[in-house]
Order: structure tokens, then sequence, then C-alpha cells
């Protein structure tokens, strides 16, 4: 077996051999014994600990990037031999390294320059030295005490040896390449050291490190001493002479290749209620941190300016379309050729853009590793961007002037829709009061609530009711104007894209609209739609607006100052005249089918031309709590009835069939419908094949999946309105070895028929402490108040708990204040402590759903999930990591302008 920094061979290998130069360039030099050197040499300076990539020219080779963690049951990496917080015994914050995802204490981060171990580097140096460095890029080996899938050597699994006490470490993985060998001899052999890491299943858009330089400074001509020279070049670097001023520490030169597509991936943070920083480590993890930008730091075009002449070149934007809007307008601004298509992972509000494109309304739950397969299979397109040029009108009188109105356009571009009218006066409206009080809309809900709102009022006050008395509007030299003032709109749209206003169909589905041609965002024509009140309420229903023309130059004068918006971003202009013509073509990529053909279950089977497939339905709260684990998922979740399909169905179609199965009509074959309540209007497709675990399928992607690619001989739907499934005895924790449980209150003898209750408060607490659900629903029923505590301060939530009772929990969760959720008792536990302790998956599961916060500390400072831990709980704790982390993104959650 291999053992922690040791080899189990008979002598290690010599000072300066070939097979010690390979482990200190394989990423392995932790397997060696280090050498007695404590502590860096005095006067140098610490290592700064970061969490962005680090772009200057003292960037160090193989640095860790670390963010803040609660991961749990994961040992620090440095070992118990320099682990600092096992010396001080205490608590200590962890970090997790996003690139590599060792663990380590914050302390403990300067240790591992001494077991000399450094993250997968991102780059490699340039100069004389390295001429005959190999332009290949070798494995970066980490160990692991988990892992999951198979040895790459044996093909068998990874039995995972963890406990709490437990240090073994039960694999060998590749941080590049993700493959993993078993942590002995017989599996991983020095030789696979030397070997080439193939940068795994998704090396076509990796960047490899071997095409990142890092440049060494022009260096002064003149033949002087060291300092004379700094000081030389500091004079001369004042002065930023052309050369110096284009200097930069890092150059790319790419090797090309005809299958490679070097992805760039822009994540924008605060998309989306913040999804942005939490996606930001999984790309880290998958592709080269040098390839992946945090817009939060400088925006898009330096990095754009650095790849600039990488062959193939692709972007990935993840955020709103405004981002994607921000991108695009750095491209024009290049002026790169050939332009590289940009492909969007949905992180905003509206994310119309990313639904015309395929990749859906919203990023749900899909692996990033997902994501970036269809990035590199998808099509490339075009997309119109249309120029705005507003000029203020000089026939509007004086009168006509508004203090608070201004004469330039917030953007002179748009990729979606240009609008005005009622729906630019809701959302500035929306934008000022955010401006002025940023604390209030804080939340996805309240800014829905704000909306429905102010359009309430706007259309009581009839504010746009005379929209067409003040404009006029000439498409194409066609005068529009007597044809509006016959509609007499209250919102008039240019639309480019199909979509709008979170995924509406302003101009109608494909096939409504007889006398026009049929939308597209590449024909170089706009859709002019104008909105009555009822239309635009009709919207939210299927319905679309009066369509008015399709043209590709507009000339649209206004009277008075008017409510206006560009792609989201409003403003109130001044009486002018804007002009709209096509600017350009982005270039872009569609999400495409996952196959070109109709996928077989086998390579010697033809596609069936009918499938009956199992149709069972997942609750909300079972894949909240049991996502971790496919089995348990599927043992949750409960059958609807059979369906029947053509066997080259997408999910659109099937869809269907499961409706009119949901309304008790045949589909041609025999199918049924089990009893039970009916799925609810919200429920989604889950893959339960292709993934390490269940996910969502957005609703708009639905034609781009067949169902024999998420189902076999089973097909699962999510439905986010029905209720738990009742508690069962499989879902609580095995009985494993570990630590006694503290036993439950030993039960009262109930009372005779005969016999006088006692009274309500001592009766209730009596039932509880003895799982006596009948007469605890009794006393309630009579008048029991359910906040009694007893004389140590629990309250009867504690108790139930303490018997494990999981009636009366429920019971107390539905009729009892929200207060006693979160109530303590002497010791500061909550009731999610005490039955976190006490390996109760199920009590857990209804108190957390309940909402209980996951965040509150005992006076020892354990949170329920390291309560779980401490019982030995592996599960249980990662269920309560999970949802500490979702609960965190809910308090989080802000909406930024798109």
């Amino acid at each position: 077996m291999w053992r922690y920094r040791s080899w189990d061979v008979p002598q290690m290998p010599a000072e300066g051999s070939d097979t010690q130069k390979a482990i200190a360039k394989s990423g392995l030099q932790h397997l060696v014994p280090p050498n007695p050197s404590p502590g860096a040499p005095c006067g140098e300076p610490e290592r700064q600990i970061r969490s962005t990539v680090d772009w200057s020219e003292t960037a160090a080779y193989g640095e860790h990037i670390w963010f803040e963690t609660n991961v749990s049951g994961d040992f620090c990496y440095v070992g118990e031999q320099y682990c600092v917080a096992k010396m001080l015994q205490k608590s200590v914050s962890r970090r997790k390294c996003a690139a590599c995802k060792i663990v380590v204490h914050m302390p403990c981060i300067e240790q591992l320059d001494k077991i000399n171990f450094r993250c997968k580097p991102s780059f490699r140096e340039s100069g004389s030295r390295n001429v005959r460095e190999p332009t290949f890029v070798r494995h970066h080996w980490v160990h692991r005490r988990r892992q999951d899938g198979k040895c790459r050597h044996c093909g068998k699994g990874f039995q995972q040896k963890f406990t709490f006490h437990s240090k073994e470490i039960v694999a060998i993985s590749c941080s590049w390449c993700k493959q993993a060998y078993h942590n002995k001899v017989s599996c991983f052999m020095i030789q696979q050291i030397e070997e080439p890491c193939s940068l795994g299943a998704h090396a076509a858009v990796v960047i490899p490190p071997t095409w990142i330089l890092r440049a060494r400074r022009p260096q002064n001509p003149l033949k002087v001493s060291k300092k004379k020279k700094r000081t030389s070049f500091k004079r001369k670097s004042s002065k930023k002479g052309p050369e110096e001023g284009r200097w930069k520490p890092f150059i790319i030169k790419p090797t090309p290749s005809p299958l490679m597509k070097p992805l760039l991936v822009f994540v924008n943070p605060k998309s989306g209620g913040n999804q942005g920083s939490k996606i930001i480590q999984s790309f880290l993890w998958y592709l080269n941190p040098r390839q992946v930008f945090d817009l939060s730091q400088g925006g898009p075009k330096e990095a754009l300016e650095l790849y600039r002449r990488v062959p193939n070149l692709r972007i990935l934007a993840c955020g709103g379309d405004g981002t994607v809007g921000w991108i695009l307008s750095t491209l024009d601004q290049l002026r790169l050729k050939p332009s590289p298509p940009v492909a969007i992972l949905p992180l905003g509000t509206g994310n119309d853009l990313a639904r015309t494109l395929n990749w859906g309304g919203g990023y749900t739950d899909e692996p990033v590793s997902k994501i970036l397969s269809h990035v590199e299979e998808g099509n490339v397109v075009q997309l119109d961007r249309w120029d705005l040029r507003a000029e203020p009108n000089p026939e509007a009188g004086p009168d006509e002037r508004d203090e608070g109105a201004t004469d330039r356009l917030p953007l002179d571009v748009f990729n979606n829709y240009f609008s005005l009218g009622f729906d630019a006066h809701v959302t500035l409206e929306f934008h000022e009061s955010r401006e002025a009080n940023p604390e209030k809309f804080n939340s996805r809900f309240r800014n829905k609530m704000f909306y429905a709102g102010t359009a309430f009022s706007d259309f009581l006050m009839g504010s746009s009711k005379d929209l067409a008395k003040h404009i006029r509007v000439v498409c194409d030299g066609t005068d529009l104007t007597p044809k509006i003032q016959d509609l007499k709109p209250q919102c008039i749209v240019f639309l480019n894209i199909p979509r709008y206003c979170a995924g509406t169909m302003p101009w109608g589905h494909p096939g409504e609209h007889h006398d026009f041609e049929p939308q597209r965002h590449d024909d170089g024509y706009l859709e002019v739609i104008g909105f009555t009140m009822t239309s635009l309420a009709a919207l939210q229903v299927g319905g679309h607006g009066e369509r008015l023309t399709q043209c590709r130059e507009v000339v649209l004068t206004t009277a008075k100052a008017i409510p206006v918006q560009v792609d989201g971003e409003p403003c109130k202009l001044s009486a002018s005249c804007i002009r709209i013509a096509l600017r350009n073509q982005a270039t872009m990529v569609q999400k495409a089918k996952r196959r070109s053909s109709v996928p077989l279950r086998s390579d010697q089977q033809p596609v069936p031309e009918q499938l009956r497939i199992q149709l069972r339905r997942v609750s909300m709260h079972d894949y909240e709590a049991l996502h971790y684990d496919k089995d348990k998922l599927k043992e949750a979740s409960v059958p609807l009835g059979t369906v029947v399909v053509p066997g080259d169905s997408d999910l659109e179609l099937c869809r269907t069939h499961i409706e009119r199965l949901q309304q008790g009509e045949a589909n041609g074959a025999g199918a049924k419908a089990s009893s039970g309540p009916a799925l609810s209007s919200k429920w989604c497709f889950l893959d339960a094949t292709t993934a390490n675990r269940f996910y969502r399928i957005d609703r708009a992607q639905e034609h781009l999946n067949y169902v024999t690619e998420i189902a076999q001989d089973e097909l699962y739907v999510l439905d986010p309105e029905l209720l738990g499934t009742p508690a069962r005895p499989d879902l609580e924790a095995p009985q494993t070895p570990g630590p006694p449980s503290p036993p439950p209150s030993s039960p009262r003898p109930r009372p005779e028929r005969g016999d006088a209750l006692p009274p309500k408060g001592e009766g209730l607490i009596e039932a509880a402490e003895s799982n006596d659900f009948c007469k605890f629903q009794e006393l309630h029923r009579a008048g029991g108040d359910l906040m009694l505590r007893d004389a140590r301060g629990r309250t009867l939530l504690h108790l139930a708990v303490g018997a494990g009772s999981k009636e009366i929990v429920r019971y107390l969760l539905d009729h009892a204040p929200t207060e006693i959720l979160d109530a303590v008792e002497e010791n500061g536990e909550t009731s999610l402590h005490q039955a976190a302790a006490l390996r109760q998956r199920t009590i857990c599961h209804y108190i957390v759903e309940a909402g209980a916060s996951l965040m509150k500390t005992d006076l020892q400072g354990d949170t329920p999930r390291q309560r779980a831990e401490k019982a030995q709980d592996t599960e249980l704790a990662a269920y309560l990591e999970n949802r500490q982390h979702y609960q965190m993104i809910q308090r989080e959650d802000q909406e930024t302008a798109v």
C-alpha cells in the first residue's frame, strides 16, 4: 500500500535521479519524505493567499486558488505532522483549492511548501532554461480520501474507507484529466508519472498550460550593476515608452489543431442571485484557471486582447443578456477577425437571448461537464445587432421639455429589443427606486412584487394611453403612424429575437402569422409590434401583440419626453429623432441536439417504433434531500403510470403524451395512469442516466433531448409542488458502530381510560417524551400550548426529537409557531442540533424543510452539520452542508439589472 508521503519500495530515489526529477515535475513531490528545512528563509515575504488568478509578473508557479469551504469529513491535506490546527487542538476555518480540490486549514496553507505540494501549473516559464522543456502537459497527481468512479487500471470501484477518525488514502487522481487509481503499487506505478496527460474528456476546450508563457521584462542594455539597472529601469518605465507600454507579463503561443476549440469563460458573479460566484469554482476545476475570468475583476477586454490570436476560439458568457451584450460590444471594439462565437450559460433573470439560442431560461443544476460538452458541440449561427442613434427633435417646442429627461440613450446598440411606452415606464420606475433604496430590492420575489405593483398603478393612471398621439413611425419609407393611431397602443416594441419579457413570444408562434415571413434572428429584419394593455396581459398565457410590419430601417420621431428601454436598460428620453439600422452580425453558438441522428439504446438494436416507459414522480423535498444518492432518490420516487411514446420522441413530444395520460386519455397502446394526485403545472423532466446524479432539464430545452437519452425503462419527473414522501425506516441512518447515542427518556405508563388526564401542560410534555401521538393531539385540540418548555428549557420539539417521534415532530411543524424551529435549550442546542447528533435523517429533513437555520451554533460552537460529523454520519453531514449552502444563497439572493 501507498502511505502518506512515502513509497513502499526498498530504496528511495537518489537525489538528482531521473525518478526524483519526474516526481518534482508531476505534482507528487509530497509522496517523498520532505527535506528537513523548517520554514522559509529569513527576509522572504509571506505568500498572499489568493482567491483569483494572479496575472502579474510575480505570479507564483503552481499557485492554489482558495475559497472558503464548510466541507465535511475531510482531513487537512498537509497531514498530521504539519497540521497547525491539530497542534492547537481547536476548530479552525478551512479553505479549498478550486483547481485541485484539496482542503487545508487556514493556518496550514503555508505548510504546503514544506511538503512541496503545488497546484496544477497554469503556465510555463519562457527563456533559455526551458528550451528543451517538453511541449506536452504532465499529470498533476493528488491524494484522495474519497473518490467516485472506478480505478483506471483494475476497473474496480474505490472503497470509501472514510470514518471520522480515518486517515487512509484510497486513490490518487490527476486534477487535469481526472483519471484515478487505487492507492497501491499494483494499480499506480512509478512509470505513470512520466506519461503525458490527455487533459481528459474536455481536452478540446481546455487551453493547455504549455500555450501560456510568462515573459521576461526587457532588460536594460547598459552593463551596470543590478541596483543601477533597477533604478534606470524604473526611471525609464515611468516615461512609458511605446515598447514598454505594450509589454505584458504573459503571452499566448498556441499550437493550432483542427480538433481543438479553446474556450474562454467569462462569469458575472452577481447575475441571477449570485449563482456565478459558485459556478466559477467548477470551471476552475475542469479547465485551466487562466481561461476562466471573473467579470467583476475588470471586464472582458484584457482577456480577449490576450487570446485574440488563438485559432478556433470560443467564448462562454455566464450571466444575463446584459452580460452577453457587454462581451459582444467589447468584441466590436477589438475587431477580432474572425470574431469568436459566443455561447451562453444563463444566470440572469430574463435570459431571452439564451432561450432563443436554446440555452434555456436559467441555470438550475446541470453539471458543468455537460455544459462544456454542449459548448463544444454547438452550432455556429449569426445574430443581427442594431444601431441606435438619437438626436434632439428640433420641432419640439419648449413646453414639451422635461427636466427629468435625457438626450442620450443608455446603449447605442441592441441585440434583443428596443421599446417605448408602458413597459419602459414600469422598468424605469423599478430602476429608479432600486437606485434610491438598494436594500429594499434584495430578492427576486420582492422585485417581482414591485413590478406588479408599479404596473397596476401605471395602468390606473393611464400614463401611456396617449402614446400614439406623440410619435411618428416610418419603416423602410412607409409611414405607419395612421395605423398606430387607429390601434392606440400603449407600448411599441422593435424586436430582433423571438423571445421577450422572460420567454413570451410577442410575434406569435410559427404558423400563426400568415401575412408575414417567419421571425428569425439572422435575417436582417426587425419585427415591429404594438401592444394594448389587453394584449400585454395576454402575453403571459400564450397571446401576442399586434403585428405591424417587418423592416430593415426605422425612423422614430417623438414629440415629447417618453420612457424607452434598450435591452432592459431604461431612461426617459426627451423629444428625439431615433434612427434604427442594422449594425453587424455577431457570431453565436446555438445549443444543438445531443446527437445528429436518433439515438440507439445499443449499437446492435434499432430504435423501436414505440417505447413503453414507467413514469415516476420525485418531490422537491426528496430531490433536495437525496440528490447526492441516485439509488435512494429512485426509491423515494412515486409511480405515476405507464406512458407509450414513439421511439424517436424528444421530450417536447413526450410532454404532450404525459399530459394526456394525466387527463385520462389513452395514448395508443394501453397507457394507463395510477391513482394519486396529478402533476402540477410546474413539473419538469429529470436526467437520470448521463451524470453521477439527477439533474433538471429546462423546459425551453426539451426539444433538444431525446427520451432515450434520459431514460431507459423508467422516466423521472420532478414536481416542485408535491409534498415530501412519508417517512420510511430505510431512510434512517444505518446502524454502524459508533459512539453510543443518548437513549430517549423512559416512557411513562399511559393512564387508563377511567383515570383523569393530567394537566394540559404536563400532559403535553409527557406525551412528547413517551411518543404518544394520539394523546398529544388530543391535548393540543383541548387547548394545550405547543410552545411549552420543561424545567431544562427544552421545547416540545426537543422532546419529540429525543423520543424519535416523527409523527409528533410533523404535527409540531404544522401547528406550532415558527419560533419553535430555532428555539434553544440550556446548552444552546436547537432541535436540529439534537436530531443531527442522534443521526435521525428523516426528522432532520422535516426540520430543515420547515425553515430551521443551519447556521446556528450551540455553546460549543458547533453547527448541526458538525454535530452530524461527530456522530459519524457522513451522508447526513453532506446533506446538511448542501442545504446550508442553499440557505446562504437564498439569503444573499440579489438581482442585477439586465
